[in-house]
């Protein structure tokens, strides 16, 4: 049975003897420390460990994000902008929710408001995600009482309401025409970035904008004609995933003779492409905009790339060398192989696939 004594500051403190576990915590009100010693002594019957912090100052959603953030911090592993972003925004938005009185009906009513703000289904989806991730962080680490039903249940009725989906996959890949366009815009401009190198290495490698500016030059095997990403976009574990990506001539461009033509550039020292994403990112959007592409993307090129390399011949194993999948299924929404393109590769001399096989097997 827990015991509740008043020290001489006026506090109250709480401790908890049950099942040979022992837990005490210091709060300013009395009901708070009764309140805490019930959800202990019931962590305990259920089998978890007593919260090692001061319950009597965790007891809103906000605090919870603000505890969650501390122990990654504790751990060195630092939000990323994304993240961090969406848990600021559901600070601002549920915050002050003592943690009680999170339910179901307070959790539609959320995503109701955030649906009629703009948020579309795959945004809300991340916010119910990452809100279910709190929670579930505070039971686990800290055992704190919380209830992780009530997001699964509102996530049901808000996808039931179409409030809440997956993201629609985008099959939009670059049309020759707009290709040739968008390199003679490029080549007929010369700008400090080399955009029209930059698009041709793209489509070379399937790489991201992000990962084409952050190769140095330390990460390229010149014997082996391969490329080392570092930290690879991965949906689980990006810190660490680097991944050797060979520089093949199979798509169209060759990426090996690209980047020799950047070394020249560049004299071989810092960064491959040494130029902020963002800004490449702008240049494209501005040349998309002028040959009147307004819906492509960037990232189309690495569709396109991935697209070419099974359109040469290379099977889903290997397309996965090169863009990074580990997933193989990931790999259908790139294909986009038409019927006829069938018939070329039985009438058409395919290209020699020798070299590149013995440098995947190198990798």
């Amino acid at each position: 049975m827990g015991t509740i004594i008043k020290t001489k500051e006026g506090t109250w403190r709480a401790q908890v003897r049950r099942k040979g576990k022992y837990a005490s915590s210091t709060f300013r009100v009395k009901s708070l420390a009764d309140e805490w010693i019930v959800e202990t002594e019931r962590l305990i019957d259920l089998g978890g460990e007593p919260s090692r912090i001061n319950s009597g100052e965790v007891k809103t959603i906000g605090d919870l994000i603000d505890l969650h953030i501390t122990d990654l911090q504790e751990v060195r592993k630092p939000l990323r902008r994304s993240k961090r972003a969406v848990l600021n925004a559901l600070k601002a938005e549920l915050g002050s929710v003592r943690i009680i009185r999170l339910d179901r009906a307070m959790l539609i009513k959320f995503g109701k408001k955030r649906a009629r703000q703009g948020a579309g289904p795959v945004t809300l989806s991340v916010d119910l995600s990452y809100l279910r991730t709190i929670l579930t962080h505070a039971a686990a680490i800290h055992g704190i009482a919380v209830d992780t039903e009530a997001v699964r249940l509102a996530r049901t009725a808000l996808t039931r309401l179409g409030l809440v989906g997956r993201s629609r996959e985008r099959d939009k890949r670059p049309t020759s025409q707009e290709i040739t366009n968008l390199l003679a815009y490029f080549e007929s401009r010369p700008t400090i970035i080399p955009m029209a190198r930059i698009i041709k290495f793209a489509i070379a490698t399937a790489m991201r904008q992000e990962e084409i500016c952050k190769i140095e030059w330390t990460d390229v095997d010149f014997a082996k004609r391969i490329a080392t990403i570092r930290d690879r976009k991965d949906p689980r574990h990006k810190i660490g995933n680097h991944q050797k990506v060979p520089l093949l001539n199979l798509t169209g461009f060759d990426a090996w003779q690209l980047l020799l033509e950047q070394k020249i550039l560049t004299g071989g020292k810092g960064r491959c492409f040494p130029y902020n994403s963002k800004s490449v990112g702008a240049a494209f959007r501005r040349g998309r905009n002028a040959i009147n592409a307004d819906d492509l993307r960037f990232h189309d090129l690495r569709h396109e790339a991935t697209s070419r390399l099974f359109e040469a011949g290379l099977p889903i194993e290997r397309v996965a060398l090169v863009t990074g999948h580990k997933d193989w299924k990931m790999l259908r929404r790139y294909t986009n192989l038409k019927p006829e393109d069938l018939h070329k590769l039985q009438q058409e001399p395919q290209p020699d696939e020798n070299e590149v096989i013995r440098n995947l097997a190198e990798i």
